[in-house]
C-alpha cells in the first residue's frame, strides 16, 4: 500500500515569469492551499516579493525572521506570502531579513533570483500544481 504524499506544490506566476515551490505540511500551508487559486498584486521590498493572500493564520512557534534566499514564508502580520531572494532594507549584510518573524512554509524550486523580474504592482497568481 502506498503512503499518500502530503507534499503541496504551487506555481507562482507573474508577467515576466514563474516559479514553483514545494511546501511543507503545516497548518499555514493547509489554510493557504484551501484559498488557491488566487490572484493578487505583487509588492517589492528590497530583494523580497510579497503579496496579500486574504488568508489569516496565527504566527507559529517556529516562525523565523532571518531565512535563506528562496524560502517561502507567510507574513502573519500582513496575511501575505513573502518570497525573499536577497537582502531587504533591514538586512544586516547579505542575509534575508523579513519585516517580522514569519511562518516558514517551504522552498522555491529552482533559482529564487528569477523573482528579480517581478515589478511592484505586477499581477501575481498562485495556484496548486495537481499531481
Amino acid at each position: 500500500m502506498q503512503k499518500h504524499s502530503t507534499t503541496t506544490r504551487i506555481r507562482i506566476s507573474w508577467p515576466a515569469g514563474h516559479l514553483t515551490a514545494t511546501l511543507d505540511d503545516t497548518a499555514t500551508t493547509q489554510a493557504l492551499a484551501k484559498a488557491l487559486p488566487l490572484a493578487s498584486v505583487a509588492r517589492t521590498w528590497g530583494e523580497e516579493v510579497y503579496f496579500d493572500t486574504g488568508v489569516s493564520v496565527s504566527r507559529e512557534t517556529t516562525a523565523q525572521q532571518v531565512v535563506e534566499p528562496g524560502t517561502v514564508a507567510f507574513w502573519t502580520d500582513g496575511d501575505a506570502l513573502a518570497l525573499p531572494y536577497g537582502p531587504t532594507p533591514i538586512s544586516r549584510g547579505d542575509e534575508c531579513r523579513l519585516a517580522s518573524p514569519c511562518n516558514v512554509v517551504g522552498r522555491l524550486d529552482g533559482d529564487a533570483r528569477a523573482l528579480a523580474t517581478v515589478r511592484d504592482g505586477d499581477p501575481i497568481r498562485l495556484e496548486l500544481i495537481e499531481d
